[in-house]
């Protein structure tokens, strides 16, 4: 059952990620919370291999969402170039952040700033400017930097702070959901090495990891997520922008909750 439940979440995971242009680790990181806590493994490593474990299932759903965004036009290369290296640097010292940081405090981090992003996406009004220049390169990198350290920390693929970012740079919200699912690709890969890495001298994680990063519920996750991710992706560019939007706020509003309320609890 086990490798069922891994699947299940990789399934709603990918689907979430090509329709909203999140990596899935808003979906990821609570369900495999609530999967390690239901296995027994030991309670003091359960977030942070959560986090690493769903860091790496992003490196492969990115993949599967950001090509099927790219054949419908939906990426701007141009913005994901000034934003790349700044991704990467955030996604390694988040990683080393993270290892610093307790299990419980980080959920209900991560809880508090989904739940305000949900408001913000749900009740503020952000009209697509299309004339609109967007900013500075340099502007463009410093965002990267905190993103990729936020979305590290937190075992997430950026899109809940990134598609915000480049909604209100003024891309069209199918191009910021599109764009978004790219620079969550270098996010994954520098936050899934800096979380095996710390990770590596933890002596009571359980059997099959790679420092914070569970192999078997990386494999599972990963083969479903990449299928649904193109679904989603698909979807993603049928739906009115404004729907889209809305849902997106919805499903931070659930994970967000979720996660506050399970990181109070074990406090």
């Amino acid at each position: 059952m086990l490798y069922v439940w891994f699947v299940v979440a990789g399934a709603f995971a990918g689907l979430s990620a090509g329709l909203f242009g999140v990596g899935g680790g808003m979906i990821i990181v609570p369900v495999l919370v609530w999967i390690f806590t239901a296995y027994h493994f030991p309670p003091e490593v359960i977030t942070h291999l959560a986090i690493g474990t769903s860091l790496a299932t992003i490196i492969v759903t990115s993949i599967s969402s950001l090509m099927a965004h790219d054949k419908r036009g939906g990426v701007r290369w141009e913005v994901w170039r000034s934003m790349a290296l700044g991704l990467v640097i955030g996604g390694l010292v988040g990683a080393g952040i993270a290892d610093m940081i307790d299990g419980q405090v980080l959920q209900i981090i991560i809880g508090v700033g989904a739940l305000l992003m949900a408001l913000k996406m749900l009740f503020l009004s952000n009209k697509e400017q299309l004339d609109k220049p967007l900013p500075a390169a340099g502007v463009q990198f410093g965002a990267g930097t905190g993103i990729g350290m936020a979305s590290s920390i937190f075992g997430i693929g950026g899109g809940s702070l990134t598609v915000p970012f480049l909604n209100w740079a003024g891309l069209p919200m199918k191009q910021s959901v599109g764009t978004s699912a790219a620079c969550g690709l270098p996010i994954a890969v520098a936050g899934a090495l800096g979380f095996a890495w710390f990770g590596q001298d933890v002596v009571n994680l359980p059997e099959g990891t790679i420092g914070f990063v569970h192999i078997t519920g990386f494999l599972c996750v990963s083969v479903a997520s990449f299928a649904m991710a193109k679904v989603g992706a698909k979807l993603a560019h049928i739906l009115p922008a404004l729907m889209l939007k809305r849902a997106f706020g919805v499903l931070l509003l659930f994970a967000g909750g979720q996660l506050l309320l399970s990181g109070i609890g074990v406090l």
